[in-house]
């Protein structure tokens, strides 16, 4: 399954395709909205393929990847 996001800002369109060489899907939108939305879809995507398809999808909200990123302190300027 491959599936891409295309987003052009100039005409405020944001296009989803999903294909499997047999079936092509493809959703189109205006609504800014929407783009939250694909983002969260993203993420259930890269999850199943990070991990599997036995993976409990409740879980998965979108703030997955900035928990695991590690703060990074003490790069300003000393006093």
């Amino acid at each position: 399954m491959r599936y891409v996001i295309k987003n052009r800002h100039s005409d405020g369109k944001l296009v989803l395709k999903v294909t499997d060489n047999r079936q092509c899907l493809k959703y189109k939108t205006y609504q800014a909205q929407e783009a939250k939305k694909m983002e969260k879809l993203n993420n259930i995507f890269f999850t199943l393929m990070s991990r599997g398809p036995e993976v409990d999808l409740s879980e998965v909200d979108g703030k997955e990847q900035m928990d695991t990123q590690p703060t990074k302190r003490g790069r300003g300027r000393k006093q």
